[in-house]
């Protein structure tokens, strides 16, 4: 071949590859453009939200096109969040553990509306009737109508096993009749998870990692913080804010409820777990993980959760998921909130865009973060989110407090409880909540639950026969509890008022909207 011959073949080869190629190398100059002052963005309102660390993975168009650490794995040193720090998701963990029945769904070892009791016998509801019929449909869009047993982030029997947290759902009064409206509750993902275990033969823990995370790549993933390693420094730790201040709390263990709540993860990981939601769902790099058929399930309305007023877009849950619009756009996605992490995780099918944001507090930034996102990619109108929401925060802020306030203003000083110490000590029940026990301290007096070791509470005389317990562990904060007198004079019942949410964790556990009073009765 002559030089002139070589030369036109290199430029046409060149020109060839060139128009090949331009395309993309357009498409991501366009992402960088959409992106550009994003890490500057996040880590301004990282600091205007006194968030300690968090990390932000985007997945757009199948490629991690945003993968990075913020801030601090603990505000007390100095090591800092990377794509691959360990965070607790909660209650991002449900969608997983749908994914792990699809699973065998696909294979035709179960059905979504299976009878529970065909896979586990021993389960059990105050109501035989709808204990016979409840099916894993039920359990995984929250219509069983059973709700929380003591909240988000106060345990019920936390060092129990998972079965025996079931079992005490037996005794838990119904919030709404069967069927009738969407009632959120953790312990029935516990139930769903069981179900993974009957069928498959290996323990819903190792069900996940062998089927969901090693075939995603998530190799960091993990469904318990007692599986962390020693060796493995990059774990965010989690903080709380507490009277005003932000402080590091004790790492705590959901594994009693682990399909609903536990599953530990870097935005590395997550990233793969949207990459299998979108695009051509239930397939990763070319493989077929899940059918067209349970992702369809998994994203499709299931059960109205709510709506504003006739303006605004009806809010529903899939299997897992929670399915609203987000200016013009169909939107999936799920909060997952513990007492020291918080976690969005948005999926916007159309733009084949998915956000996930993790922090080691808990806050609304992360949302602010995925909107901004969002905004960006769709080529929205941009709207300062990140301060908006602050805004929307402080004022929630300041209206929690005053109702706070209100309730100490309610106290009524220089009163004195109708029974000694003495009379009050000893141990209670309630068929459901299980044992607690009062007990003498040098300080005075303190509850002790379940007579694990750690849930005990001091108490502080409030006024008449009306205490307040505040935890050990303050991660856990306070309630309020009183005691009645039977017609003897004698310490009848523990009156235990137990909150299923609060109206702002920062502010405290109370004020709340949403309890449940159980009444543990004296047993000596």
């Amino acid at each position: 071949m002559k030089v002139s011959q070589v030369a036109f073949a290199l430029t046409t080869g060149w020109l060839l590859l060139t128009s090949l190629t331009s395309p993309v190398v357009a498409q991501n100059q366009e992402i960088e453009a959409k992106l550009a002052g994003l890490d500057e963005r996040i880590e301004a309102g990282r600091q205007a939200w006194g968030v300690p660390g968090m990390a932000v993975a985007v997945v757009y168009q199948d490629q991690v096109i945003h993968a990075e650490g913020y801030g601090v794995l603990r505000q007390s040193e100095s090591a800092n969040v990377n794509a691959d720090t360990l965070f607790g998701v909660a209650s991002t963990t449900k969608a997983m553990t749908v994914a792990t029945l699809a699973m065998l769904v696909d294979e035709g070892k179960l059905d979504w509306d299976d009878k529970v009791i065909d896979y586990l016998p021993w389960f059990q509801l105050a109501d035989p009737w709808v204990t016979r019929e409840v099916t894993i449909r039920d359990l995984l869009i929250h219509r069983v109508g059973v709700g929380r047993m003591t909240g988000n982030r106060l345990q019920f029997m936390p060092t129990a096993d998972r079965r025996t947290v079931i079992e005490a759902m037996r005794h838990h009064e119904f919030e709404a009749p069967f069927r009738s409206r969407y009632v959120y509750s953790n312990v029935m993902y516990s139930v769903a998870g069981e179900i993974v275990a009957a069928v498959s033969g290996m323990s819903w823990d190792d069900f996940m990692a062998q089927r969901l995370f090693q075939p995603l790549n998530m190799l960091r993933s993990n469904t318990s913080i007692t599986q962390f390693s020693d060796q493995d420094s990059n774990i965010a730790w989690p903080h709380q804010w507490i009277d005003g201040e932000l402080v590091e709390i004790q790492r705590r263990n959901f594994d009693n409820v682990g399909p609903s709540a536990s599953v530990n993860t870097s935005v590395n990981d997550m990233a793969q777990w949207i990459r299998l939601q979108l695009g051509e769902p239930g397939v990763y790099n070319g493989e077929r993980l899940l059918s067209e058929r349970v992702m369809r399930d998994m994203h499709h309305p299931q059960i109205v959760t709510g709506r504003g007023d006739r303006s605004e877009p009806i809010r529903a849950y899939g299997l897992g998921w929670s399915l609203d619009e987000y200016r013009g756009f169909q939107r999936s996605q799920h909060g997952g909130a513990t007492d020291g992490f918080n976690t969005n995780l948005v999926l916007i099918p159309e733009l084949d865009l998915g956000i996930v944001v993790v922090t080691n507090t808990f806050s609304s930034y992360q949302v602010a973060v995925a909107n901004e996102i969002i905004d960006r990619i769709a080529g929205l109108d941009p709207r300062d989110w990140t301060h908006e929401l602050l805004d929307r925060y402080n004022q929630s802020y300041e209206r929690a407090s005053a109702a706070r306030d209100a309730i100490h203003a309610e106290r009524q000083l220089n009163t004195e409880p109708t029974l000694s110490n003495a009379q009050l000590i000893g141990r209670y029940h309630d068929k459901q909540y299980g044992e607690v026990q009062v007990f003498a301290t040098e300080q005075g007096l303190a509850l002790h639950f379940w007579d694990d070791g750690v849930s005990i509470l001091d108490l502080e005389h409030w006024h008449h026969d009306t205490w307040r317990a505040s935890y050990r562990n303050r991660a856990q904060r306070e309630k309020f509890v009183h005691f009645t007198r039977d017609r003897d004079g004698n310490a009848a019942s523990l009156e235990v008022t137990w909150t299923l949410r609060p109206v702002l964790t920062q502010v405290g556990i109370y004020p709340t909207n949403y309890y449940r009073n159980v009444s543990f009765k004296r047993k000596d």
